[in-house]
């Protein structure tokens, strides 16, 4: 597909046509911006796994369209791209979407914005990107606000021929005439890009589930975690001083509370919005508490945010790498710049990562337009690096991980950390997004819409209406990305107390031991699954394909499964139906073709169809594909540098040529690059019905109960 062409728009611009690998071309019109994703990724392209994708699929993948059918012009507003697009299509991406799911006949404004009010595309982390249900995905390399229309407008004469009159509309309403409607008629797809005289479009072939996986393997793979990451998490009350974390960490232990985890929220700086990077006068011994919970097997994070407060240590360095306006009486640093990292990387590097902390929580460099408290400095904002404000919205929460993940690397230690906003090419960044937002059901279409676009979600339990609330929550978070509780507005565990006035005043609630059971019982079940999840992990950095995904990505043909917002793929072969408190103790739950189990009682289930299905408050609804094997280990407390999952495997229906393959490594550093420090371990069933485990006889991290072990 290695051409080039000419488009008229008053002067002769040339579309150059490049195949970059296989099943992914580049199309340059005009002069791009020096300042894009892709002139500042730190992850090569995966070339080698995108040839083997392609081997898998059996032909040569193709787009849907001919180089013609791509059209782009210059305008006095910028560049303009128009593409096909049938009535038929659905469209999917654009990043993390908190209010829908399928974008067909939607427009998406890709801008940074942590309070979106209406369905526009605007989010903590809009990526410009999207798949199609015609067979290809589409990365538009810019920072700028770029506008999708995706099938919202037709060319002028496209409605010629229609001539019917004397039809009036039966409702006269609001509701009735702006209801949202696909349209009839042969649309396009339009995409401006502002202020620019040149653009970079990525194009990846296939469907739904191909396209995606070409995407985040063009973006570097996806991102490999600490074992201990994927445990659970508590973030503290905000008020917390040294000695109320110590005491929380420790009644987690005596309760046998499994948590990996604790988080430290504002308190911890000397001076917060804008930062110090320094603990304040709440923890006067932070190394002892550095110790006394890493000697506990926790691991530690801090908050911060990326704007810095004059007293802190680096603030006269990083005024020349700033820009020209402050947030919160704070600089802002231009990350693209080097010396930027190495001021800030260094500070984190020496004074805290040396110490003991293991991660971080990268807050509020995600704008607010809306916000009473306005975090944000003016697009017309000028930054040393070259960048203006509007670019440097849409990028500094990447360019935020970028640094950080890099003094990680440096110390060959793994990261697993937060961040409120990010962007364009960022499956391999070991951070997880999450919102101050509250509502329960927004987050559950957050598993699903991040997963089209390599992003990350943690659908945190942060407020909870009672304690059936709080259950359902928590439900969720097990099955996700990142299993965090999210405390910073209550001194005491929410399972003592969910009221925030009543914990405040440390009054507990008459069920407090109940709940605390069904949590424990929850978080058991989470770190059983914790093998199960690293492996999906491991798949996502060499495939592509990502951990927790929608039910589209799996069975991309069925019609059925495109505007499902409400369940989503945990793994290889487990399917979440989530319930809410406003779901009460049932919900309808669609089921894709085939024979599916209830992962919990075995209960075989005919699918091709929509049941109602009852769960009670501590109950879920979790089904496993017919054939799956899936590994459950024994619950541990914590992840530690000595643990050792025992491994009993779960097989579902008749089909016995399933499979699962679990991965090890040392789960925390980055010698897994040497293909010696890395074992894989396969898991099949035999004709005698037994499971035939090769590559267990030298695994130190896995033992299988009940197994025939074959090397």
């Amino acid at each position: 597909m290695e051409t080039s062409r000419k488009q008229e728009t008053g002067l002769k611009e040339e579309q150059k046509w490049e195949r970059i690998a296989l099943g992914v071309w580049k199309v340059r019109f005009g002069t791009p911006s020096a300042y894009t994703p892709t002139a500042h990724r730190s992850n090569e392209i995966k070339t080698q796994a995108l040839s083997v994708l392609s081997v898998e699929q059996g032909a040569e993948p193709q787009l849907p369209f001919g180089t013609d059918d791509v059209n782009i012009k210059q305008t006095t507003r910028g560049i303009v791209v128009t593409l096909p697009m049938n009535t038929s299509e659905d469209i999917f991406g654009f990043g993390l979407q908190l209010q829908s799911v399928n974008a067909a006949g939607r427009k998406r404004y890709i801008k940074v914005n942590s309070d979106p009010k209406m369905d526009t595309g605007e989010s903590h982390a809009p990526v410009p990107f999207y798949v199609s249900t015609a067979g290809y995905g589409l990365f538009v390399d810019t920072y700028r606000y770029a506008t999708f229309y995706m099938g919202t407008s037709a060319e002028k004469g496209a409605s010629a021929m229609k001539k019917e009159v004397n039809q009036p509309h039966k409702e006269f309403s609001e509701s009735a005439l702006y209801a949202f409607k696909r349209a009839e008629e042969e649309r396009k797809v339009i995409i401006e890009i502002p202020s620019e005289s040149g653009i970079d479009l990525y194009f990846f072939a296939g469907d739904i589930k191909t396209a995606v996986q070409r995407y985040n393997l063009f973006s570097g793979g996806g991102c490999k975690v600490p074992m201990w990451g994927l445990g659970m998490w508590y973030r503290v009350y905000g008020g917390s001083d040294q000695e109320h974390v110590k005491k929380l960490a420790s009644q987690f232990r005596e309760e046998k509370m499994p948590i990996d985890v604790i988080g430290l929220e504002p308190g911890w700086h000397s001076h917060s919005y804008s930062c110090t990077y320094e603990w304040s006068n709440l923890f006067p011994e932070p190394q002892d508490l550095i110790d006394d919970l890493t000697q506990n097997n926790y691991h530690i994070n801090l908050w911060e945010h990326a704007f810095v407060y004059p007293a802190a240590k680096i603030y006269d360095k990083l005024v020349p790498y700033s820009g020209d306006y402050e947030v919160w009486n704070g600089l802002v640093p231009d990350f693209s710049m080097e010396e930027t990292c190495k001021i800030f990387g260094d500070w984190h590097e020496k004074e805290l990562i040396d110490k003991g902390i293991t991660g971080f929580k990268l807050d509020e460099c995600d704008n607010s337009d809306y916000n009473p408290s306005c975090w944000s400095f003016p697009d017309s904002t000028e930054f040393p690096g070259g960048m203006d404000g509007e670019q440097m919205h849409n990028a500094i929460g990447l360019l935020y991980q970028h640094m950080l993940e890099k003094v990680f690397h440096k110390k060959n230690i793994r990261t697993f950390s937060q961040v409120r906003s990010s962007g364009a090419l960022a499956a391999p960044m070991p951070f997880v997004l999450y919102s101050d937002l509250y509502s329960h059901k927004e987050f559950i279409r957050g598993m699903v819409t991040s997963s089209f676009s390599g992003l990350l979600w943690a659908p945190e339990v942060r407020d909870c209406a009672n304690g059936h609330d709080l259950l359902r929550r928590v439900q969720t978070v097990c099955f996700s990305d990142h299993a965090l509780l999210n405390c910073w507005r209550i001194p005491n565990a929410p399972w003592k107390q969910v009221d925030i006035q009543k914990n405040l005043n440390n009054e507990l609630m008459e069920e407090a031991q109940y709940y605390t059971d069904e949590c424990r019982k929850l978080f058991e079940l989470r770190m059983s699954l914790v093998p199960y999840l690293y492996s999906a992990f491991e798949e996502y950095q060499k495939t592509g394909l990502p951990p927790v995904r929608a039910v589209v990505m799996e069975y991309p043909q069925d019609e059925a499964a495109r505007n499902l917002d409400d369940e989503y793929f945990f793994g290889k072969d487990l399917l979440v139906c989530p319930l809410t408190l406003e779901d009460g103790t049932s919900r309808e739950v669609y089921l894709p073709e085939g024979n599916w189990y209830n992962f919990f009682t075995g209960e075989k289930i005919e699918g091709g169809r929509k049941l109602v299905m009852e769960a009670d408050w501590n109950e879920m609804l979790v089904f496993a594909r017919d054939g799956a094997l899936v590994p459950v280990a024994e619950p541990v407390i914590c992840v530690t540098e000595d643990t050792v999952f025992n491994i009993t495997v779960k097989s579902f229906g008749t089909n016995k040529t399933g499979n699962c393959v679990l991965y090890e490594d040392d789960f925390v550093s980055f010698n897994y690059e040497s293909l010696a420090a890395k074992k894989q371990i396969n898991v099949t069933v035999g004709d005698n019905g037994k499971f035939i485990v090769s590559g267990a006889k030298t695994s130190t991290k896995y033992h299988f109960l009940n197994c025939i072990v074959k090397d």
